[in-house]
């Protein structure tokens, strides 16, 4: 999956052999992707009230959820990883398993308590700005290791990111603590770009192994979840919640994670990597528009339009290689 939620838990799917869809499972599919954008989109207003309204601290907060969601998926990971021994393959070794706790460190550990962290100190638009960019990243890394080339849409693409996010804080007073909020948010950026292709590699070498990508997600979630939370509890000491907080972290781990990723990579049998992406894309407009009818953060018309020209890049940077990619005319698909 190659989309800037990746900071979101999911371990990268590689569809099967796409089959011939109907229309209605076609727009069935787009409104289930749909469901699951807004769904993302509702985590940021809900982990902004954790922080700000309930004062939970930001790494034992995005810790508990995560672990939370990682009990929830720990059976179902176990269960593909047992079929696995049934069948007389080869499981579970101590090489793969650090290349899984190396996944679940980067990915979920240090990923995710630097986003919560950054949302502690900036508006969610702000953060979701920072953090669209990482499929320019991942890209970047790709064209790195010889994997893609470097098309002029995607380097316009990349363009027009940057003109959009100099737009976006062009005159904005980010004070000290918002520096520090930008540098959480370019850290998780990084450790989702490095996730995004440790998932990548696992889920391409040894999937079969660990009972494909449910193994692959619960068990790396598992993993990076305990770790996050053991570091919160250590400098922040166990999350006081009230009823309040416990329906947060418990709407935030089974329906925003376990979830919403399982109905994603649902519909990932069925659209394609452009299709999904136009969709998902719409998560930055969503969480700017939440931030603005829930938390009250308000944007100029020249955030407004820097925040667009930000999603246009970033959709031309992902959009782009696959639609060269298209099979020609009177091909099968």
């Amino acid at each position: 999956m190659l989309t800037w939620p990746a900071l979101e838990p999911t371990a990268e799917l590689r569809a099967p052999p796409r089959l011939r869809h109907t229309g209605r499972e076609q727009l069935v599919a787009a409104a289930e992707t749909l469901l699951v954008t807004f769904l993302w989109a509702t985590s940021w207003v809900l982990i902004k009230v954790g922080l700000n309204d309930l004062d939970l601290q930001p790494i034992s907060f995005a810790g508990l959820r995560y672990a939370l969601a990682a009990a929830v998926l720990a059976p179902f990971g176990w269960r593909a990883i047992r079929a696995v021994h049934r069948r007389g393959d080869p499981g579970l070794d101590r090489a793969l398993v650090v290349r899984v706790a190396v996944l679940g460190l980067f990915f979920y550990a240090i990923a995710q308590g630097a986003q919560f962290a950054a949302l502690a100190v900036l508006p969610a638009a702000s953060v979701g700005l920072v953090l669209s960019s990482i499929p320019i990243w991942v890209a970047a890394v790709s064209w790195l290791r010889g994997e893609e080339a470097a098309g002029g849409w995607q380097v316009a693409g990349i363009g027009v990111l940057v003109a959009g996010a100099a737009l976006y804080f062009g005159g904005f007073d980010v004070g000290a603590a918002g520096w520090l909020g930008l540098g959480a948010a370019a850290l998780c950026a990084a450790a989702s770009t490095i996730g995004q292709h440790l998932a990548r590699d696992l889920n391409r070498d040894t999937q079969a192994r660990l009972g494909g990508a449910i193994g692959v997600t619960a068990l790396s979630m598992t993993i990076g979840s305990a770790l996050l939370l053991a570091v919160g509890i250590a400098l922040e000491g166990w999350p006081q919640l009230d009823m309040n907080g416990w329906a947060i972290v418990t709407w935030l781990a089974l329906v925003n994670t376990a979830f919403a990723f399982t109905l994603y990579n649902r519909t990932l049998r069925v659209l394609t990597a452009v299709e999904s992406s136009v969709i998902v894309n719409l998560l930055l407009v969503m969480v700017a528009a939440m931030a603005w009818l829930f938390l009250g953060e308000t944007l100029d018309l020249r955030q407004i339009a820097g925040l667009a020209l930000a999603t246009a890049g970033v959709l031309a940077v992902q959009v782009a290689p696959r639609l060269n990619r298209r099979p020609a005319a009177g091909t099968n698909p």
